[in-house]
């Protein structure tokens, strides 16, 4: 029986009045159209609503006056619709996570930003994750060109990545709005998300929502993970690369009971290859094995308005890299060579890491007052790791708990929306460098305030603030406005401005340094973080999107520019090849960041994306300002993908490739080097080509077989002194583009509904 919330203005003339038909779907089912049961459907500026039935079907009173339709479900982003007629209505909500545009299409984007948001934000699909068959969150990016991808060094095999020039400890990176990649999983982290959990990724430029906390400097990235509810009932990967990685990732989703619903996810993967292609007697790329479980459970009771996830993972993972012909089968010699002079004949390096998450997410939506809603979101983790790096030891252990109250409400009407809360974020780091010890332990207690004007039409406006008391940071205040207008159809003028705030992790954010000789120096002993001072910067930015018909199709261009200032840094100096020194900025350092980029659909099926980037990234170190190393100023980025028409049984092919040209990159100066280890100014450009195939035999089973770098271009040399890992000037961190060169992979998808 369907249920009714509805509250008539005019009681009289209910007989008389004509009653609007429509249905409710969730737009993130990947199986068949699935309706949202107890979404609050109602005009705006009346208080005329109801609540769709338990198959998302609803019906509602109708006048000509009535002009927008208010949707709402909690969990889920809330979409005004304007209606001119008494036409029956199909709508898709997007989870809380997805910022689309709210437009009526036949083919959904793989990748798109929003001409409504205020915000700068580029929404990835599954879609697009899967044209890369990305195999950890850190790879999810190949095809965006808004983050940059690099190597961090020659040994460890790690890819960090970068947003407006600047490396990921500026970036707020969450699952599920839960900040995540933190602490002492910065170097690391993004490689323990498996892609297959990624459901899809928001990728915020400039200042982001001071909901989430004040660390986000350069922008956010939130991930949003596979639900119970919308995934497969059975998911099965498999991927194996001629680099001797293969992968396994397994899926299990089932109802419980009408309300709970849960999911098993097991990742696995092993990492055998031996490869040294550089003839310079290290492996092009590390060995190991990682295995990642989660459990996912999953509460909605749509009637009293509440739906809950609560997360358990436990992950291991054991990482070995270094020269040639070592000893990996577990027999502890990797260990005992650690750190011990006499039995040292080769360099080796070994990180064993676990962790262990738990997170936990509650929603109520008012079910008699639709846009009332509250949110508590809360996650504790665990993070050991041990490892050594030649003679060189890093142990951390870090603790944390992090707890966010979100109330969500209106002013008036759903054109002036509010969301205010509090939260505590806790802290605790054990470290070990070099058997020298550093703790810490960190805890903030804050406040937040953010206002929402959308008037439907050209204004969209967003203002926040924090209030936040730290003990390491103090008592400090974190403004940030965006602001969209559209001067005319399909333009979107964005600006915004903000502040952000972070605790330097040195050690655990520049572990590369280990993978080197070089001294560690902290100059500056009077700050609280290891002698250090917190850092705290602005960022600035602009952009402009306009969509068009080129040829008679759809088109759009976006112009972004932002700029971050740093009133204080903590300046990380490679400028001397025999030592690293970290120390408070002492003048100037700022990030300027250009790009534009082009979309076209020239036609159905067939999508075009170019994008070119220029950098200006400058900072006073102690020998005087230079341009960031390792940063190419220029930036050329290209990728296609089709796919053909789907036949009656479901098959069809999937082409994408993809091409990134880099301009050259300063390396930090060698010039007080013996000449044998002294390289040049500037590195030479890159260009690298990826491509993917796909054939869908049905819309359950799928293969893929793609290439990296199929014109096998590599660094020669990449490590410095390589034939005396021991001695002075041997260095790893002077990458600039692949060591391995070209890499080849296939795997197949199969799913169950």
């Amino acid at each position: 029986m369907r249920k009714f919330i509805i509250i008539f203005l005019f009681p009289l003339s209910v007989f008389s009045q004509q009653l609007l038909e429509g249905r409710i779907e969730d737009a993130s089912a990947t199986r068949e159209p699935k309706g949202l049961g107890g979404a609050n459907v109602y005009w705006l500026n009346t208080s005329v609503g109801t609540v769709t039935d338990l198959e998302g079907n609803f019906t509602i009173p109708y006048e000509a006056t009535y002009k927008n339709l208010v949707i709402s479900y909690v969990g889920y982003k809330t979409d005004t619709i304007s209606v001119s007629e008494n036409k029956k209505i199909i709508h898709a909500l997007f989870p809380a996570g997805n910022l689309e545009e709210v437009t009526v299409s036949a083919r959904k984007k793989a990748s798109s930003r929003s001409f409504i948001e205020a915000q700068n934000v580029i929404n990835v699909s599954s879609a697009e994750l899967l044209k890369a068959a990305c195999c950890n969150l850190s790879e999810s990016f190949e095809t965006n060109p808004s983050i940059d991808v690099n190597f961090a060094d020659a040994i460890s095999g790690t890819r960090q990545i970068q947003m407006l020039g600047l490396k990921s400890p500026y970036i707020l990176i969450a699952t599920e709005n839960i900040p995540a990649i933190r602490g002492a999983a910065q170097s690391y982290g993004l490689s323990f998300i498996p892609g297959t959990w990624v459901e899809s990724i928001q990728i915020t430029k400039g200042a982001g929502s001071v909901i989430n906390g004040y660390e986000s400097i350069t922008g956010q990235i939130n991930a949003e993970l596979q639900k119970p509810t919308t995934d497969f009932s059975f998911y099965q990967n498999f991927y194996g690369a001629n680099s001797g990685r293969w992968e396994s990732n397994t899926h299990l989703n089932t109802k419980v009971s009408d309300k709970w619903d849960t999911g098993f996810y097991l990742h696995g993967n092993l990492r055998d290859g031996h490869h040294d292609k550089n003839d310079d007697n290290f492996y092009d790329m590390p060995q190991g094995k990682q295995i990642n479980v989660m459990n996912r459970w999953q509460y909605t009771h749509p009637e009293k308005g509440l739906v809950s996830f609560i997360n358990f993972r436990y992950m291991e993972d054991e990482s070995q890299s270094g020269q040639i012909h070592l000893d990996h089968n577990g027999d502890g010699d990797g260990g005992d060579h650690g750190g011990d002079t006499a039995l040292q004949e080769l360099w080796e390096s070994e990180i064993q890491t676990q962790r262990f998450d738990v997170a936990a997410k509650l929603g109520w939506v008012n079910p008699e007052i639709p846009y009332q809603s509250l949110g508590i979101q809360t996650a504790f983790g665990y993070h050991n790791q041990d490892s050594f790096f030649g003679l060189q030891t890093y142990d951390i252990t870090h603790s944390s708990f992090y707890g966010n109250l979100i109330y969500n409400s209106i002013i008036s009407d759903s054109r002036h929306k509010i969301k205010t809360g509090v939260s505590f974020t806790y802290d605790a780091y054990d470290e070990t460098v070099n058997e020298i010890v550093y703790g810490r332990k960190e805890n903030s207690a804050g406040a937040f305030f953010e206002y929402n004007y959308d008037n439907l039409d050209k204004l969209n406006l967003t203002a926040g603030i924090r209030l936040d008391n730290s003990n390491i940071l103090g008592f400090f205040v974190t403004p940030r406005l965006h602001v969209k207008y559209s001067l005319w159809e399909k333009s979107a003028l964005r600006f915004s401005i903000g502040s952000g705030r972070r605790s330097a992790n040195i050690f655990t954010e520049n572990q590369q340094m280990f993978s080197t000789n070089r001294n560690i120096n902290i100059l500056d002993k009077d700050g609280k973080i290891y002698g250090l001072d917190p850092e705290h910067a602005w960022n600035y930015g602009v952009s402009y999107m306009q969509g068009f018909n080129l040829f008679g199709k759809k088109a759009d261009i976006t112009l972004d520019f932002y700029r971050t200032d740093f009133v204080n840094q903590v300046v990380v100096d490679w400028e001397n090849p025999q030592n690293i020194r970290f120390y408070n900025l002492k003048g100037t350092s700022y990030a300027n960041s250009f790009q534009t980029e082009f979309n076209y659909n020239p036609f159905q099926h067939f999508d075009i994306r170019f994008a070119y980037k220029y950098y200006d990234i400058q900072t006073d170190y102690i020998s005087g300002r230079l341009e960031k190393p390792l940063t190419p100023k220029n930036r050329i980025f290209g990728n296609m993908s089709y796919e053909t028409h789907a036949s009656e049984e479901g098959s069809l092919w999937k082409f994408d490739a993809t091409i990134n040209w880099l301009d050259t990159q300063r390396f930090p100066s060698t010039a007080s080097s013996p000449e044998a280890f002294q390289l040049p100014e500037r590195s030479p450009t890159v260009t690298t080509i990826n491509a993917q195939i796909t054939k869908v035999f049905s819309p359950k089973f799928e293969v893929y077989l793609g290439g990296e770098n199929i014109t096998n271009i590599r660094q020669n040399n990449p490590v410095i002194n390589a034939e005396n890992p021991f001695a002075n000037y041997f260095d790893t961190t002077f990458v600039y583009g692949p060591i391995f060169g070209s890499m080849y992979y296939a795997g197949l998808r199969y799913k169950i509904e």
